[in-house]
């Protein structure tokens, strides 16, 4: 395998949790470089993912991880390994499938769940054209032919039920390459949080529920489990460059209630 030019690869984060962040953060590879997008205005999703394409467009970028602040990563190091495979073998997006997998994600197994991905930036930069996109919003019968047979959980192959589901079948229309990562639920004690593998090697923990840490005695307990059992020996403070969208609250205070005056008027 040839090496890996890291200057030319970055993670970004959508956060609510900054707290939760200055400490997961800390896990990530940190031979890269670090963008967080803030989501304490109700940034998340696709809009998330549509403010990612105007604000990282034009900045190098040739891998892009996606990974959000309730993931703890175990072996950094394996997304260049996984970046490695992508390259060699023409994969575009690598994540967890959102259906058939993890327990409590019984939604569509073609697609996947954006708490942890890594997409070919430059590739995904050259066709980008966001209106395109919105396009897909809809679920064609027998379209995709992923050998889905030994799934063990739920799943609904008809399932458009996340958003930023259209972002993904727009790749999937353009015939880019999927790379499926196998996730359990590991822990006994804590059937929330999933474990993530590349080549039979944990790479991360994922806990969920970001915005209850420090805020719910629980899960700020469950999570902070999971973290005493990883290494913070070599890690240093990250200090990410960091956008926001300072009038996205208001535009969407102003667009929901647009709506409803609509909905009245009808």
């Amino acid at each position: 395998m040839g090496s890996i030019n890291h200057s030319k690869i970055a993670i970004l984060s959508t956060v609510i949790n900054f707290d939760l962040y200055h400490k997961s953060a800390q896990l990530f590879p940190n031979t890269i470089q670090k963008y967080v997008i803030d989501g304490r205005n109700g940034m998340h999703g696709l809009q998330s993912i549509f403010y990612m394409m105007k604000k990282l467009k034009g900045r190098s970028i040739d891998w892009l991880v996606m990974a959000d602040e309730d993931v703890l990563f175990q072996s950094p190091d394996l997304v260049f390994e996984i970046i490695q495979k992508m390259e060699m073998e023409q994969y575009t997006v690598c994540g967890v499938r959102d259906g058939g997998i993890l327990s409590h994600r019984a939604y569509n197994p073609f697609l996947i769940n954006t708490f942890f991905s890594i997409v070919n930036f430059k590739e995904i930069e050259s066709l980008w054209v966001k209106k395109k996109v919105v396009k897909n919003n809809f679920i064609l019968e027998n379209e995709f032919d992923d050998d889905i047979t030994g799934l063990k959980g739920l799943y609904d192959v008809k399932s458009l039920y996340e958003p930023y589901y259209i972002f993904y079948l727009w790749l999937r229309r353009n015939n880019k390459q999927f790379l499926f990562l196998d996730s359990n639920h590991p822990f006994q004690k804590d059937q929330i949080t999933n474990t993530v593998y590349f080549d039979n090697k944990i790479l991360l923990h994922h806990t969920w529920y970001a915005r209850a840490y420090g805020n719910n005695e629980k899960h700020t307990k469950r999570i902070d489990t999971i973290f005493n059992l990883l290494n913070f020996e070599n890690c240093v403070q990250v200090d990410p460059i960091i956008f926001k969208h300072k009038w996205y609250y208001y535009y969407t205070r102003g667009h929901k209630m647009f709506r409803r005056i609509v909905r009245i008027f009808r």
